[in-house]
């Protein structure tokens, strides 16, 4: 829909006195003209001032009448017109202001609204109709230089307001189809997470199970924490397919959670996995910018996810944030262990790392991830604060 056409649907009263006020002005025009040329009626005068009332009631936006119908009957008529009087007898005075700016009108919201297609046939009829009506004059004299003039900078304009018209539309769709990409980054780190720790805490309960001597409180307390995990995923995915499934719904772009939640993630974390020790500097939650938190949030979370997955025997987490010259320096360190036993579905296809990866590069700084001597595994990201 067209923002013309959104306007009228929002405010019919307010279009229906300027389709009023449209009318009156065109056919206002005609009308003078014919009372003008009333001296001299004419058969050639007859057929101008019908030629332009029937084009001027072509360039009202009637309900129920589609622009193409419109444009093509008036193109139809006035190119008739035409064409009647050059082959038969000319009009000593024939002034076709009216049909003109009636003409420019439909030439207007061709090129504006039109499909490309009808508006490449179209456009052309109506603009070439316009430059036409003094021509039927036997002395066209400076009118044809005033229509023509007239034709190629409402059609000009109107192809410009058409093309930047185009271009918000496709900025539109890019900017949608990469909010649609970052929350697909989203449920991806988001779920992720929790399901690795349902898997994770269901073969500890299978374990526990079938031990020599199970014991009932562990099982009672694994099989809790296992149903908060799955409520969180399940809550985390409905929110986010949500959103990616409704096409016209817009997309939030306010950063999803800061530091408080990175420090709600971290006592989620140890009590599931290794415990994890957060040193977060003084101060940083008044200096940070929320989208800097919110990028180091998922980060966190990301790499805990990945330390589920492949260093399941870890004994220790620690994770630093501090500020260095180049902005918020953040640092994710265990000491290894071995993989968590996951199917391949589970495991994913790498694309955690990749994830952490764009998300620093996209925010301006770097990352990096790597063995460390002793055995674990070291994440680290510069964010610039600045």
């Amino acid at each position: 829909m067209s923002p013309l056409a959104g306007w009228a649907r929002r405010h019919p009263r307010a279009a229906l006195c300027a389709r009023t006020a449209l009318t009156a002005v065109l056919l206002g025009l005609v009308t003078l003209e014919g009372i003008l040329l009333a001296r001299q009626p004419t058969f050639p005068h007859a057929v101008v001032w019908t030629s332009g009332l029937l084009v001027c009631l072509s360039a009202v936006p009637w309900p129920g009448l589609s622009l193409t119908l419109r444009a093509a009957f008036a193109a139809a008529t006035t190119w008739t017109t035409t064409l009647i009087l050059i082959l038969t007898n000319r009009p000593l005075v024939v002034w076709g202001i009216g049909e003109a700016a009636a003409l420019l009108v439909l030439l207007s919201s061709v090129l504006l609204r039109a499909p490309t297609r009808t508006a490449a046939v179209l456009g052309p009829l109506l603009g070439l109709g316009c430059m036409a009506v003094p021509v039927r004059d036997i002395d066209p004299g400076r009118f044809s230089l005033l229509f023509s003039v007239l034709t190629v900078v409402v059609g000009g304009y109107s192809l410009l307001l058409r093309v930047q018209a185009a271009q918000r539309v496709r900025d539109l769709h890019a900017v949608r189809t990469a909010e649609r990409l970052e929350l697909a980054r989203e449920l991806h780190d988001l779920v992720a997470h929790h399901v690795t720790g349902i898997v994770v805490e269901a073969r500890a309960a299978r374990f526990t199970q079938v031990a020599a001597d199970p014991d009932p409180a562990r099982t009672d307390a694994i099989l809790a924490r296992i149903e908060r995990a799955g409520d969180e995923a399940l809550g985390s995915m409905r929110r986010l397919v949500k959103v990616l499934r409704e096409e016209d719904a817009p997309a939030g772009t306010a950063p999803v959670a800061g530091l408080q939640e990175l420090r709600e993630l971290t006592e989620r974390f140890s009590a599931t996995g290794p415990p994890v020790v957060l040193t977060i500097e003084n101060g940083l939650d008044d200096r940070l910018p929320a989208e800097i938190a919110a990028t180091a949030h998922r980060i966190v979370l990301e790499a805990l996810t990945n330390i589920a997955k492949h260093a399941a025997g870890a004994t220790a987490v620690r994770i630093g944030l501090r500020t260095v010259p180049a902005g918020l320096e953040l640092r994710i360190t265990d000491d290894g262990g071995h993989p968590a036993r996951l199917s391949d579905q589970a495991r994913g296809g790498g694309y955690g790392l990749a994830g952490m990866t764009e998300r620093a590069e996209a925010m301006g700084g770097t990352l990096t991830a790597g063995p460390t001597p002793e055995g674990g595994w070291t994440v680290t990201a510069v964010l610039p604060l600045g």
